[in-house]
């Protein structure tokens, strides 16, 4: 499954700096991952944050306001990658299903 990251921002150079780290994880992690730039303020203005850059994963804004480090992106992606993946308590369930007990998520 891919994973949808979205930069929003205006084009300012915070926003750039985001979405060239963001970039650069991706890359050096090998994750399928579909990187969009949200520019439009009545599409930023929908996901309710005051200021940019932000940082969308998977439709949940992660991060607002300011440039994440690469650290931040890396463990951020690393936890979409495997957070939803089958546990070892059986195969149809997923850390992210709605058992509580899980400490994935």
């Amino acid at each position: 499954m891919s994973t949808i990251i979205k930069i929003l921002g205006t084009g300012c150079p915070n926003c750039k700096r985001t979405e060239a780290v963001v970039q650069t994880v991706v890359e050096e992690l090998k994750i399928e991952a579909k990187i969009i730039k949200v520019e439009d303020i009545q599409d930023i203005m929908a996901y309710d944050i005051m200021s940019t850059p932000a940082v969308v994963i998977d439709e949940v804004v992660k991060i607002k306001g300011r440039v994440p480090s690469f650290d931040e992106i890396k463990s951020l992606l690393q936890n979409t990658e495997t957070c939803c993946e089958p546990t070892n308590n059986s195969s149809s369930d997923s850390c992210c299903s709605s058992d509580t007990t899980s400490s994935c998520c």
